[in-house]
């Protein structure tokens, strides 16, 4: 799941990010499938869905992955072709594109490798999030330096995991993301500034932690307690921003397919079983 840390990348990269939106509820949220909850014993990866109008969703649930050997990518290509899609939505911020396949799987994923199916196609894309909208529902649920911490340590272990970045590399980046944070995250330019801000912040809740670019990835599995990884706040925080982002997700995929468009998505397999049942419900709605 989550791809880093949408909003300060996208600033980051220079990519544009949509503007807040009034999420207010809508029957078909109830078919969410919450992270309290498990997935069914055998999820389903893949949601595809045509309407008699002509739009139409193809939902492919990646793993998140580097490896261009990867056997996704070829299904990813094979499914692309079968649903000639008019618009393309991929999860967290658009990073851009290699001139490679190769290449951009390295750099970018399968959050990439889609961009540039896209691209190759001549096909609009978009992102599945809302990174402004989340970031200001998440400030009504959490303390304003519990949360920038958690921005920030997911950003760490993201480098450290799937880009194998040194500690040295981490910290950089992290001191270019706090430069910015008072454009990126509104109102947390009051906590946490600096690196050894950070670090002391760190220290604070895991006086016997280790080093903040080492936070276990455990800490962000949405489908674990803070209690239960000892990520004290992390586990909540990022379950509450998974949920955000899932009722953006499909309230987005839903809304194309039904103004006819031919919608191909990729994301992380998870969200797929967790979204497809309101996806259903807001395609069967009159």
């Amino acid at each position: 799941m989550k791809l880093g840390i949408a909003l300060l990348l996208a600033i980051l990269t220079g990519a544009t990010v949509a503007p807040a939106q009034n999420l207010a509820p809508t029957p078909c949220d109830q078919q969410l499938v919450g992270y309290a909850k498990p997935l069914p014993a055998k999820p389903t990866w893949t949601y595809t869905r045509t309407l008699p109008a002509g739009g139409s969703v193809y939902y492919f649930g990646a793993e998140h992955s580097q490896n261009a050997s990867h056997e996704q990518f070829s299904r990813i290509k094979k499914a692309f072709a079968e649903a000639k899609p008019t618009v393309v939505l991929f999860e967290g911020p658009n990073r851009g594109i290699d001139s490679t396949e190769t290449g951009t799987i390295t750099k970018f994923g399968e959050s990439g490798y889609v961009r540039y199916l896209a691209r190759q196609q001549n096909v609009r894309v978009e992102s599945l999030e809302n990174p402004v909208a989340e970031y200001q529902h998440l400030k009504t649920k959490f303390d304003l330096e519990q949360l920038k911490l958690f921005y920030l340590l997911r950003e760490a272990q993201r480098l450290r995991t799937r880009t194998q970045a040194t500690p040295g590399q981490i910290t950089k980046a992290i001191e270019v993301l706090l430069t910015k944070s008072a454009q990126m995250l509104p109102g947390s330019d009051q906590v946490i500034r600096t690196v050894p801000e950070l670090e002391a912040a760190y220290q604070k809740y895991w006086p016997e932690g280790g080093n903040w670019w080492e936070a276990p990835a455990a800490w962000f599995d949405p489908m674990a307690t803070s209690a239960s990884t000892g990520g004290k706040f992390t586990n909540d925080i990022n379950r509450a921003s998974s949920e955000f982002r899932n009722l953006y997700m499909y309230r987005l995929i839903a809304d194309n397919a039904r103004a006819g468009q031919r919608v191909f998505a990729v994301v992380g397999r998870n969200h797929v079983p967790a979204q497809a049942p309101a996806i259903d419900c807001a395609l069967s709605a009159k």
